[in-house]
């Protein structure tokens, strides 16, 4: 069942990438019978890993917190819908159920224009083909939550990598 403050709490997280350098507005939680056992937001560019995305940093800490690979009766709730490495990921560990802020779109929206040398471009239209056709194959139950807040922290993230303007 769908908890608003873990939902705020990978939203918390996404906002840490405004003010630490090397990280990406994506926030994720991975929580356990209503408690938080792990956590983690994208350190791609700090860490020079194009695998470190929210999601599976929450992952690995609820792994290493739990002591175990398997997140069976977990659910994650991350700031943005998750991309094929991340979907995979969860089917890997057996999340539960997703819950999701920002769409693919609305965050390829938010940083729209940005400069290659301030985020890799990516095409979000085929990140959503495999990501759903990953979901789907999983019929992985997720549901999209508090979608304004997380484009919020996006667009503001953007912002300044754009030369300043918002949007």
């Amino acid at each position: 069942m769908y908890e608003e403050k873990f939902m705020q709490r990978a939203l918390a997280l996404s906002a840490e990438a405004l003010e630490v350098p090397g990280t990406e507005p994506f926030g994720a939680v991975i929580v356990l019978e209503g408690v938080v056992v792990g956590e983690g937001f994208n350190h791609s560019l700090a860490h020079f890993d194009p695998t470190s995305h929210g999601e599976v940093e929450a992952i690995r800490d609820a792994c290493r917190k739990l002591g175990r690979v398997n997140l069976a009766g977990c659910d994650l709730y991350t700031s943005c819908e998750p991309c094929a490495l991340c979907v995979a990921a969860m089917h890997i560990v057996g999340i539960r159920k997703l819950f999701y802020a920002a769409s693919l779109e609305q965050s390829g929206a938010a940083f729209e224009g940005l400069p290659v040398a301030e985020r890799h471009p990516i095409d979000v239209d085929e990140l959503r083909i495999e990501a759903g056709a990953a979901l789907q194959a999983r019929r992985l139950p997720s549901e999209q939550r508090m979608a304004a807040e997380a484009v919020d922290i996006l667009t503001a993230w953007a912002g300044p990598r754009r030369g300043g303007k918002a949007g």
